[in-house]
């Protein structure tokens, strides 16, 4: 399971150029089952996304398609998590 920090860089200000390219990135990692939570980091400070049911280089290979990365609207940082417990709302993520 990964955790992905996208945090604004200094070209924050061209995120609007991209946003479109950027939801419909998200909606493909939503849509492929990789992504299980995607949300704004506060205060306006970039997003997260929680992942899973892919490979460290898969997630690299998929965070870096995303416009907001490859125009150095943000930055990307991976957290991989070895889940160990979870509550039994989580389980599937135990698997």
């Amino acid at each position: 399971m990964f955790i992905v920090l996208l945090k604004f860089s200094s070209n924050k200000s061209h995120a609007g150029q991209f946003m479109n390219g950027h939801k419909e990135w998200i909606k493909r990692g939503l849509d492929d089952g990789v992504f299980l939570l995607v949300g704004s980091l506060q205060p306006n400070a970039g997003g997260g996304i929680v992942a899973h049911n892919t490979s460290l280089q898969e997630l690299e290979n998929r965070v870096n398609d995303d416009p907001f990365v490859a125009e150095n609207i943000v930055s990307a940082e991976i957290l991989e998590i070895s889940p160990a417990k979870a509550d039994e709302r989580l389980a599937f993520l135990l698997e």
